[in-house]
């Protein structure tokens, strides 16, 4: 990796670390500084970096800058009882045009997934997602993306990258290694009609605020998920006022935070990002401790992954199978280890998609099937891979 496209975290968030406890987060992980430059990767699971890049952020101009709030609140926190080694590489600050930056982006992020460190990114405008998705290329599989976000940013493919049209270019570009994509938490009145019913076209998932404020209906789009974008904008403005596009309605902090351990504890994904946090309109720094304390709960969650995805040992599972008069039966399975459900789909053995073989479902998925409706999660994917 090109450690020149990152400069050192900020010397204020640093000066701040000497006033506190030794054993805060911030003592014991390892820190771009520039008295102790960058810091050694071997053995470390999870890499957090700052993208101050704001150009291509719809209304929200001045995102990325003073990251250093959000590091002071993340080093002040004190560790759950963690094994995970963590690494914060500091900032990749604005290039001399967006493409350089999402270049450095790019390259930075493809380094550490082919390492097998888990890329914390926080951003920066939302367009940074798509440089995220890019950065899978080289890696050869397909890519499903979960979004938190009141709005789905899709924008037309005639529009240039930005916040606000991104997803276009995920659907429409090649490569596309786009298997599923999946947004948690829109708000209707903010999405044409005809943006709702093309996803639903596609078959992706959507959830709308109401549903996905339910959490167990969420947790599976989490589970099938390699990268997820939170945006900012998805959390009501009296949690989160740190966003220009802020709205009264949204998610609660406690349940951003339990968004942030679905992502984390999910053995499938590899990449997490926070996105169009705009410090001028924060009070109190109260979206940068939210922020801070969205990084814990997502580390937590990776330090207690029980790996019961994909399959090691079909002992640790108990089968069900749901028959119907007409059609094939449908395979559920059910972990012993934590309780998680999971649906077969029927797919050909040289087929692209074959890792998405078991899909992440809920056992109220189950239950629909027992009455015979099929599950909607099964249905789609059996439409995707038609």
């Amino acid at each position: 990796m090109n450690t020149a496209f990152l400069s050192p975290v900020e010397e204020n968030a640093i000066a701040h670390l000497v006033l506190q406890s030794p054993s805060c987060i911030g003592k014991i992980i390892q820190i771009h500084t520039q008295k102790e430059g960058f810091p050694e990767l071997k053995n470390v699971q999870i890499a957090i970096f700052g993208v101050q890049e704001d150009r291509n952020s719809e209304n929200n101009f001045g995102c990325g800058e003073n990251l250093h709030f959000i590091r002071r609140k993340f080093y002040e926190l004190f560790p759950g009882n963690w094994q995970t080694q963590i690494a914060d590489l500091g900032n990749v600050k604005k290039g001399n045009s967006v493409i350089d930056t999402y270049f450095a982006v790019a390259e930075i992020i493809n380094h550490l997934l082919k390492k097998n460190i888990i890329p914390v990114i926080l951003g920066g405008g939302q367009d940074i997602t798509y440089v995220n998705y890019r950065a899978y290329d080289t890696l050869e599989q397909t890519v499903n993306i979960t979004t938190v976000d009141s709005r789905f940013d899709l924008g037309s493919f005639e529009d240039g990258l930005t916040s606000q049209s991104y997803l276009s270019k995920i659907i429409m570009q090649e490569p596309n290694n786009l298997f599923n994509y999946t947004n948690v938490g829109y708000q209707t009145y903010f999405n044409p009609q005809e943006e709702i019913t093309l996803l639903e076209s596609l078959y992706f998932d959507t959830y709308r605020l109401g549903k996905a404020k339910e959490l167990e209906n969420i947790e599976p789009a989490f589970r099938d998920a390699d990268i997820v974008s939170i945006d900012i904008g998805a959390i009501k403005q009296s949690d989160a006022p740190a966003n220009n596009n802020a709205s009264p309605n949204g998610f609660q902090g406690d349940e951003i935070c339990a968004i942030a351990r679905y992502a984390g504890i999910s053995d499938k994904v590899s990449s997490f990002g926070i996105y169009e946090y705009n410090s001028k309109y924060d009070q109190n720094h109260q979206t940068a401790n939210l922020i801070a304390q969205m990084i814990w709960y997502f580390i937590e969650g990776v330090n207690f992954r029980v790996k019961d995805y994909p399959f090691t040992n079909k002992e640790e599972y108990q089968k069900f199978t749901v028959i119907f008069e007409d059609d094939d039966p449908l395979i559920f399975y059910k972990s012993h280890k934590t309780g998680r459900w999971w649906i077969e789909v029927h797919i050909f053995s040289d087929n692209k998609y074959k890792r998405h073989a078991l899909i992440p479902c809920t056992y109220q998925d189950y239950k629909e099937a027992t009455s015979h409706k099929i599950p909607e999660r099964w249905y789609k994917a059996m439409k995707k891979l038609m």
